[in-house]
């Protein structure tokens, strides 16, 4: 699940992570979502405390960073939450510079704001930025698992090639010998080929 909502008082929670550099404003944050029918337990740390130790203790749904202007630290935080333990991240900030955007998009952030904090739009802010990492996420799984079944493909025609060579067979008898030892053994096939693959190395 990409989200771990809980039921508190009969409706949906969801754990915010608000970071900001000026309490202000993230207490202008804070209070629309609080408003908002979302429901939303929000912690807010200190600006210091480091973002990626943070995530990892709270376990937060969504990241909403209120910033001037995103440090390469900030940056760099995010990205390694991205890649280990991504999550929904919404950016309000003052620099509308262009290089920095897309630094900020490429290290996860799912929308990044620039024409202020408005208190009305910042439930359909955080809905858009939800619904975009969602669609993202769901193409990045996608892409991995096209990228596993075509890696298992070459796996298992590069173990067939073994065997036709080996045992002198046609391709058709080689690709029943390899499902044969997968059913026989209770295995993927792929791992099976696998085996076959190390073993015709070994011996190459």
């Amino acid at each position: 699940m990409l989200f771990s909502f809980k039921n508190k008082g009969g409706k949906h929670v969801i754990k915010v992570l608000l970071v900001d550099s000026d309490r202000g404003r993230g207490a202008v944050i804070a209070q629309a979502l609080l408003d908002s029918d979302m429901g939303c337990d929000i912690f807010r740390p200190d600006l210091e405390a480091n973002l990626i130790k943070t995530v990892e203790s709270y376990h937060p749904d969504v990241i909403i960073i209120e910033v001037d202007a995103p440090s390469r630290d900030t940056l760099e935080h995010l990205a390694i939450i991205n890649e280990l333990n991504p999550k929904p991240v919404v950016m309000f900030a003052e620099n509308d510079d262009s290089n920095l955007i897309r630094k900020a998009i490429q290290s996860g952030v799912s929308a990044y704001v620039v024409d202020g904090v408005a208190q009305n739009r910042i439930k359909s802010i955080l809905e858009v930025a939800i619904a975009r990492f969602r669609e993202y996420q769901a193409l990045k799984d996608e892409l991995a698992q096209t990228k596993h079944q075509l890696a298992d493909r070459k796996l298992i025609e590069k173990a067939k090639g073994f065997l036709m060579k080996q045992a002198g067979i046609d391709e058709d008898t080689a690709f029943k010998q390899l499902r044969k030892l997968a059913m026989d053994k209770g295995k993927p096939l792929a791992e099976i080929a696998a085996n076959v693959v190390s073993v015709a190395e070994l011996l190459s």
